[in-house]
C-alpha cells in the first residue's frame, strides 16, 4: 500500500498533466487530477494555445523554466506524433531601438546558457523567406525554440502519469475546498469529497475562483488575445506534410506586437496590438466543449484584428493574397508584474497553487512545484514566482486590474531596467514625501513606495565636483534614469554628511518569550547577545541556499526587530513561528520610518540635537539603542550601507517629519544633503555589500557569495541549513561572487549581462553602477572560481565586448576605519 501523499491537482490542461507526471515520476502515485471540462481537451487556456516557445527572458529563472519546458517536450509523442517541433525562434526588428534590444536579448540568452545570435537581414530572409527585406534591420535568432503542441503534449504526459497510477477524471466541478485543522482534507465536487493531503490549483484564468474558497488572494487578471488562422498562403504550398505542419522558425514582430507561426499552408497570428480586453468569468459561455466551442474562446472582434492585418500584409507581403480564414479571442491571465504564481496559502497549509503560466514555462513551472512538494525546495531560484512576493496594496482588485492590463499593453515593449510604473503611482509615501518633493526628488517605485532616486536641489553641486568626481557620459541606454547629480551625492555623502529615506525596507518585529528561539533557528548568526546588539545574518533553506539576508537588532530580551527583504521574509517567519502563541510576529514598516545619516560629520550633526551619547564609546558599531533627537524618540542602529559613519534611525511615522527637518536643520552647518538610490547603490558596491535577490539567492551558498562571515560555525544551537552547509567554506564551490572593475572607466553596464572567460561565456552580472568614489564603473558576477583576483575578462553589453578585471574587495575602506570612526 502506497503510503505518499494523496494529492490532488485541480486542472487538467499543460500545468496540471506536467505537474501529475513529475509527481509521479518521483514515486508519488497517490495524484488525481480533476477538470471541470472533458478530455483531454477541457476548455482552458491549453486547448487554444498557440504554442509558440521563445525561451529568452530577462529573467533567468523563467529562461530555466523554459528550457527545461523546450527538453521534455522534445522527449514527448503522441504514437509517433511529435510534441514538440524545434523550428528555432527569429525576432525581427524594424527600428534600430528595436535592433539594439535584439543585441541586448542575445546577451540574456548567453548569461542563461541558450544559443542565440544577432543575424542580418540576409540571414533573416533565408531563415524566413516571407519577410519583406525592405521592412527590417536584422533579428535574433535561437535554434532551440519552437512550437509545442499544447493539447497534444496533455495527452502524452496524462498517460504517462496515468501509468504510474495517477487518476484523471473529467467533466468534474471543484465546488469547494474542505479543510480541518488549518490544514486541507478533500476537495468537494458535485460526486463527493476527493480527499486529499495537498491540493495543487492547475486552474488557469480560473485560480481566482478556486483560491478563493480557501480565502486565498490570487492576483491575477483574465484578458483576451487576439489569434486567427489565415487561408491557405500561396507560398507555404507543398512545403509542409500534415504531420510536420511547421518548417519556418516562429516568428516575432514585436514592433508591432505581433507573433506568427506556421501550420501547413496557413499561418497563425498572434496579437497584443489591441486594448486589453478584460474578462468577467462569470459572463463565460457554458455547454459543451469542442474544438471550437471552449469557455475559454470568444468570440473574435474583427474590428480590433484589422489594423494589425494591415502591418502584417508589409511585413509578410505573401498575406496579400491570403484572407483570414478564423479567429478568436483567446482567454489567458496576466499577473501584476508579469510572473507566474507558485505557492502555498498562509492560511490552509497543503493547498497550493501554480498559475498564470504559460506553455513556454509550463514543464518548468510543473518540476519547481513538484520539487517544493517531495523535496522542501526548488532547485531553481523562485524568489520572483513566489505568490507571497506581493504587498497588500498589490493584491487588491484594483491594483491587479489596473497593472496587468498595463503588463499585456507592455508586453513586447522594450523596457528599462529602472523604468517606473506610471500607474497607480503614490500608493505608499514615507513620512518624509512632502519634504522630498520641495528638494525636487525624481522618485521611481517598488513595491508601491515612492523612492527617491535623486534630487534636483542638489544639480549646483554638479559643478562643484573636484575633477576626480566628475562622472562621464554615459550612452542613451545606461543613461535613462540616470543624472549626473547622484555623483555629486555620492561625494557629499563620502565627505560631508547626508540623509537617506530608508522606510521602504520591511521591518519585521519579532517578539515574546520564543523570540529568541526562532530567531536562533532560521538564522545562521548568534542571535543570544546582549540587548542592543545588532546582527547581519543569513536565512538558509535545507539545502544550504541563501533564502534572505536579514539585519537582526536585539531591542530587548523577548524583542527584536529584523531588517528583511520583502513579503517573503515575513511569510517565511510567520509559518516558521509555533502555533503555541510564543512569538508574535508584525510588519511594521508601514507605521515606521528610517533615516540613515551617514557622512564623516554625521556624529558633528546628531551631537548638535542630541544630549545622548552618540560618540564611539556611546554607541560602538553594529548597536543599537534608543535616544531622542530633538525631542524626537528614536532608535539608533550603528550601521551603514554605503561604508560611512553614521546610523539608520527609526521612529514611527507620525514623528516622522519632524525628525527630518530636526536634522536638516543642525545639518546646514556641515552641508547635509538629500541624498537618493542612485548614489546608494554605487556607495553600497564600492563597500561589497550584497543585494538579495539580485547578487545572490537560494541557488547560492554563503560561502560562495562571499558571505561566509555571517554564518556562526561557534553557535551551539542547530539552526536550518546548518547540515548542507556544514563541509563547505571559502575555498570549496566551483564559482564566487566577485567584484569587476570596468577598464575603460566609463563604461556603464547594468546587470545581467553575460561575462566571458578566455573568449568563452562564464558567468553574467548582478549588480553593477559606476563607482564615483574609485572612479570607474564597478560590476558583480559570478564567476568560476578560478576567475581570482587579476583575471582579465569581458562583458558583453549590447553585442560589444568590454574589457574589465577581477578585483579585491572592497573597493574603498577595506579597513573599516571610516565606517567605524
Amino acid at each position: 500500500m502506497s503510503t505518499t501523499p494523496r494529492v490532488v491537482v485541480i486542472g487538467a490542461g499543460i500545468v496540471g498533466t506536467n505537474l501529475a507526471d513529475e509527481l509521479t515520476a518521483r514515486g508519488w502515485d497517490r495524484v488525481t487530477v480533476v477538470d471541470q471540462g472533458p478530455l483531454p481537451l477541457t476548455g482552458g487556456s491549453t486547448s487554444h494555445a498557440p504554442g509558440l516557445v521563445f525561451q529568452t527572458n530577462a529573467s533567468k529563472t523563467m529562461t530555466a523554466f523554459a528550457s527545461y519546458t523546450v527538453e521534455k517536450f522534445l522527449g514527448l509523442d503522441v504514437d509517433g506524433a511529435w510534441c514538440f517541433n524545434q523550428v528555432g525562434g527569429l525576432e525581427v526588428a524594424t527600428t534600430p531601438e528595436r535592433l539594439a534590444d535584439l543585441h541586448r536579448k542575445q546577451g540574456w540568452a548567453t548569461s542563461w546558457g541558450v544559443e542565440a545570435q544577432v543575424v542580418d537581414v540576409d540571414e533573416c530572409v533565408r531563415l524566413h523567406p516571407l519577410v519583406d527585406r525592405e521592412r527590417i534591420l536584422g533579428g535574433l535568432h535561437i535554434p532551440s525554440d519552437g512550437l509545442a503542441k499544447a493539447s497534444r503534449a496533455v495527452v502524452a504526459l496524462a498517460r504517462r502519469a496515468e501509468a504510474r497510477g495517477a487518476v484523471f477524471q473529467g467533466s468534474t466541478r471543484v465546488t469547494g475546498i474542505e479543510s480541518a485543522g488549518g490544514r486541507v482534507t478533500g476537495v468537494r465536487t458535485p460526486d463527493g469529497v476527493i480527499p486529499a493531503d495537498v491540493v495543487v490549483s492547475c486552474a488557469g484564468f480560473w485560480g481566482q475562483e478556486l483560491g478563493a474558497m480557501v480565502g486565498m488572494d490570487v492576483p491575477l487578471l483574465p484578458l483576451a488575445h487576439q489569434f486567427v488562422w489565415t487561408g491557405q498562403v500561396p507560398e507555404l504550398v507543398g512545403r509542409n506534410d500534415e504531420l510536420g505542419e511547421a518548417s519556418l522558425p516562429i516568428l516575432r514582430h514585436q514592433d508591432q506586437d505581433l507573433y506568427y507561426r506556421e501550420r501547413v499552408d496557413r499561418l497563425g497570428i498572434g496579437s497584443y496590438a489591441h486594448r486589453p480586453m478584460p474578462v468577467d468569468l462569470h459572463e463565460l459561455p457554458q455547454g459543451d466543449v469542442g474544438e471550437s466551442s471552449m469557455p475559454s474562446m470568444l468570440p473574435f472582434t474583427e474590428e480590433d484584428f484589422a489594423p494589425v492585418w494591415e502591418q502584417s500584409q508589409l511585413l509578410l507581403p505573401s498575406l496579400r493574397s491570403a484572407k483570414i480564414d478564423s479567429g478568436f479571442n483567446g482567454i489567458f491571465s496576466f499577473t501584476p508584474d508579469g510572473g507566474p504564481l507558485i505557492g502555498e496559502s498562509a492560511d490552509v497549509q497543503g493547498f497550493w497553487i501554480a498559475e498564470a503560466v504559460w506553455v513556454t514555462h509550463s514543464a518548468g513551472v510543473a518540476r519547481a512545484v513538484a520539487q517544493l512538494l517531495v523535496d522542501g525546495r526548488s532547485e531553481i531560484d523562485l524568489h520572483g514566482c513566489d505568490v507571497h512576493r506581493f504587498e497588500d496594496v498589490q493584491l487588491t482588485p484594483e491594483y491587479v486590474t489596473e497593472t496587468s492590463q498595463q503588463n499585456f499593453v507592455e508586453v513586447y515593449d522594450v523596457i528599462h531596467p529602472l523604468q517606473p510604473r506610471r500607474s497607480p503611482r503614490d500608493l505608499r509615501v514615507s513620512p518624509f514625501s512632502a519634504r522630498q518633493q520641495e528638494l525636487g526628488a525624481v522618485f521611481l517605485e517598488a513595491a508601491g513606495w515612492e523612492r527617491p532616486h535623486w534630487y534636483e536641489a542638489n544639480a549646483h553641486l554638479v559643478d562643484k565636483l573636484p575633477a576626480e568626481w566628475v562622472p562621464p557620459e554615459r550612452d542613451a541606454w545606461a543613461g535613462q534614469f540616470w543624472s549626473p547629480i547622484a555623483a555629486a551625492e555620492a561625494w557629499r555623502t563620502r565627505t560631508a554628511v547626508a540623509v537617506y529615506d530608508m522606510t521602504p525596507l520591511k521591518r519585521l518585529e519579532v517578539s515574546g518569550p520564543g523570540a529568541l528561539a526562532l530567531l536562533q533557528r532560521l538564522t545562521t548568526g548568534e542571535m543570544d547577545k546582549s540587548v542592543g546588539s545588532v546582527t547581519y545574518t543569513l536565512a538558509l533553506d535545507e539545502a544550504g541556499g541563501i533564502r534572505s539576508d536579514l539585519t537582526v537588532a536585539r531591542l530587548g530580551e523577548q524583542l527584536f526587530q529584523v531588517g528583511a527583504n520583502g513579503p517573503l521574509d515575513l511569510d517565511h517567519f510567520q509559518r516558521q513561528a509555533p502555533d503555541d502563541g510564543t512569538v508574535a510576529i508584525r510588519d511594521v514598516t508601514g507605521g515606521t520610518c528610517c533615516i540613515g545619516l551617514w557622512g564623516p560629520r554625521a556624529r558633528d550633526l546628531v551631537q548638535r540635537v542630541s544630549s545622548d551619547d552618540f560618540s564611539n564609546d556611546g554607541l560602538k558599531y553594529f548597536r543599537a539603542k534608543r535616544a531622542r533627537i530633538g525631542g524626537v524618540p528614536v532608535t539608533a542602529m550603528r550601521l551603514s550601507y554605503v561604508g560611512e559613519l553614521g546610523w539608520e534611525i527609526y521612529t514611527s511615522a507620525d514623528h516622522g517629519q519632524r525628525l527630518w527637518d530636526v536634522l536638516w536643520r543642525a545639518g546646514q552647518d556641515f552641508g547635509v544633503i538629500a541624498a537618493g538610490r542612485a548614489a546608494f547603490n554605487s556607495l553600497r558596491l564600492e563597500k561589497g555589500y550584497r543585494a538579495w535577490g539580485s547578487d545572490m539567492t537560494t541557488e547560492h551558498d554563503p560561502y560562495e557569495a562571499g558571505l561566509g562571515f555571517a554564518v556562526r560555525r561557534q553557535k551551539t544551537d542547530d539552526y536550518v541549513g546548518r547540515a548542507a552547509i556544514a563541509e563547505l567554506g571559502e575555498h570549496t564551490g566551483s564559482r564566487r561572487l566577485s567584484c569587476l572593475t570596468i577598464d575603460d572607466g566609463r563604461s556603464v553596464v547594468l546587470g545581467s549581462e553575460p561575462v566571458f572567460v578566455d573568449g568563452r561565456p562564464a558567468g553574467y552580472v548582478t549588480s553593477a553602477a559606476f563607482g564615483h568614489t574609485v572612479g570607474r564603473p564597478i560590476a558583480y558576477a559570478w564567476l568560476p572560481a578560478p576567475a581570482t583576483v587579476g583575471t582579465r575578462v569581458e562583458i558583453e553589453y549590447f553585442g560589444t565586448r568590454i574589457p574589465a578585471t577581477v578585483a579585491a574587495e572592497p573597493l574603498v575602506d577595506p579597513e573599516m576605519t571610516r565606517i567605524r570612526g
